[in-house]
């Protein structure tokens, strides 16, 4: 068994516009992409789970020819706002790395 963080060669979160926040998991060996992709362990409903947002919400893109899995979600709050403790959702991403990938 090995985490999303082992296998990837970059895990990233960032705002794709003051109300939604984009999650980019990226490869730099096919082998991996493609294990991860296979092993079905990254979906909508977990991404829902972990950052506790409406499955309907969350959109998840697989991009073979990038070595890449994109999901695109609603920020918790707008940038900016009050109780926002990431302005710009860069910080996002963690709960993935250590997600076990069998």
């Amino acid at each position: 068994m090995a985490t999303l963080g082992e296998l990837a060669s970059l895990i990233r979160s960032k705002n794709a516009g003051p109300f939604q926040l984009t999650i980019d998991v990226m490869f730099n060996k096919p082998e991996n992409f493609l294990r991860v992709v296979q092993s079905g362990v990254i979906t909508r409903e977990l991404i829902a789970s972990m950052f506790q947002t409406p499955e309907e919400q969350v959109e998840l893109f697989t991009v073979d020819n990038a070595l890449a899995i994109k999901a695109s979600l609603p920020r918790p709050v707008p940038q900016g706002d009050i109780g926002d403790s990431d302005s710009h959702g860069g910080q996002q991403y963690a709960p993935l790395v250590d997600l076990d990938v069998p």
